[in-house]
Formats: C-alpha cells, sequence, structure tokens
C-alpha cells in the first residue's frame, strides 16, 4: 500500500508541476504577445514620424528649388538690359573699327598710287 500511496503522491507532484509550468508558459506567452504588440506600435509611430519628416523635407527642398528658380529668373531678365546695351555697344564699336580700318586702307592705297605715280595729285 505504501508503494500506491507514494505512486499517487508521486503522480499528483507531478500533475501540479505540469499545472505550474502550464501557468508560467501562458504568462510567458501573454507578456511575449503585449511585447510583440507594444513594439508594433512604436515602429507603427516611428514610421509614421519618418513618413511626416519626409513629407516635410519635400515641402522644403520643394519651396527652396521654387525660390531658386524664380530668382535665377528674375537675374535673367534684370540681364536681358544690359545685354541689349551691350551689344548695341559693340555693334558701334566694331562699326567706327571697321571705318577706322576702311580709311586707313585707303590712305595706304592712295600712298602707293601716289608713289608709283597712278595717284590723282600725279596726273
Amino acid at each position: 500500500m505504501a508503494s500506491r500511496e507514494t505512486k499517487g503522491q508521486a503522480e499528483e507532484k507531478a500533475n501540479q508541476t505540469m499545472g505550474a509550468t502550464r501557468e508560467k508558459a501562458e504568462a510567458v506567452k501573454d507578456k511575449t504577445q503585449e511585447t510583440a504588440e507594444g513594439a508594433k506600435g512604436i515602429t507603427s509611430r516611428a514610421a509614421q514620424s519618418v513618413k511626416e519628416s519626409k513629407d516635410q523635407t519635400g515641402s522644403y527642398l520643394s519651396e527652396k528649388t521654387g525660390a531658386a528658380k524664380e530668382k535665377a529668373s528674375e537675374a535673367a531678365e534684370s540681364a536681358k538690359p544690359k545685354d541689349q546695351a551691350g551689344k548695341e555697344k559693340s555693334a558701334g564699336i566694331l562699326q567706327q573699327t571697321g571705318e577706322r580700318v576702311k580709311n586707313m586702307a585707303q590712305s595706304a592705297t592712295d600712298a602707293v598710287k601716289n608713289t608709283v605715280g597712278m595717284g590723282k595729285d600725279g596726273e
């Protein structure tokens, strides 16, 4: 009979140990699930924060790019009158230079003609 009592006690102890192990396993499972849900929430908030930051950066860059384009356009517009004036001045200088070269060439031609006796003065 002692053997049956010992066997019964051993079975009861095993059942108690199994029950305690199941309870601990359930607690670990619950804690793991809570941790996973918490991590999921943190990850979701971080992703949202990154998206918002990206949107803000995109808006900022777009705004700055637009401002730079506008300034470049204004600079190009303000340079047009100066460019036109420069072209006109250059054209005037080239015309004057051309006239001077023409006059010098004519004078040289006249001098050669006069030297060889073909000029108007020599006739």
